[in-house]
């Protein structure tokens, strides 16, 4: 884990949410559902009371893009006080070749920062969202929400982002379908980023309590549940 700063270089819209480009160091560019906690550098704008998790959407030269979730209120040349990657991303075996990305009930902007393996190690990637997002490469197929039975059948790589309250929804979902590996990006509030353990970020598993903030937030779905 790495402290540093970084600088909000652009300023981008995705399914009303905005997410941006941020400039940083090397060593702090969080991997695909890894997380930095971010504040932006008093006198830039107001202090946040605590730091926000921003996750990557994808590289870009000299940082990368952050998913649409960022603050309304900042703004193109802030600079921010960062810390991380922090917790523990997702890990895409290099034999998958059925890579299905399921934005359960959140953006699918988390997810696309698994494209470039993905598409790399040659597999086919579907994208299943309710909301789209812009510029995908033409390769990625993109399905609704109602074709999820489908293809579970198909996939042989599950990579989820879903909010933590509808975790039971989904393990019912897929109770029926252990075959497939199946990785689940938990979205909850982590404010105090692995220092306190205040337990703000518990997640239920099959072996007591575990915390989004390092013990995650990107589960083995196997994890996760009473």
């Amino acid at each position: 884990m790495q402290s540093g700063e970084g600088e909000l270089i652009e300023i981008y819209y995705e399914t009303g949410r905005a997410g941006g480009l941020i400039h940083c160091p090397e060593v702090l560019v969080p991997a695909p559902g890894q997380y930095l906690l971010a504040a932006p550098i008093s006198g830039t704008a107001i202090p946040a009371i605590l730091p926000i998790a921003i996750f990557p959407a994808g590289p870009a030269e000299n940082g990368f893009l952050a998913a649409a979730s960022l603050p309304e209120g900042w703004e193109p040349g802030m600079q921010l006080a960062l810390r991380g990657p922090l917790g523990r991303g997702f890990r895409l075996p290099d034999e998958r070749r059925r890579v299905a990305l399921i934005a359960w009930d959140h953006s699918p902007a988390c997810l696309l920062a698994l494209l470039p393996q993905a598409m790399a190690q040659g597999a086919e990637v579907t994208l299943v969202c309710t909301d789209s997002p812009l510029d995908l490469p033409v390769e990625v197929e993109i399905q609704p929400l109602a074709a999820l039975e489908e293809i579970f059948k198909w996939a042989d790589f599950l990579a989820i982002d879903i909010e933590r309250e509808a975790l039971s929804n989904l393990q019912k979902r897929l109770e029926k379908m252990q075959r497939i590996e199946a990785q689940v990006l938990v979205h909850t509030e982590m404010p105090c980023g692995a220092l306190a353990e205040c337990g703000v970020c518990a997640v239920n598993a099959h072996h007591g309590w575990k915390l989004a903030c390092k013990d995650g937030p990107v589960f083995d779905l196997r994890e996760l549940g009473d």
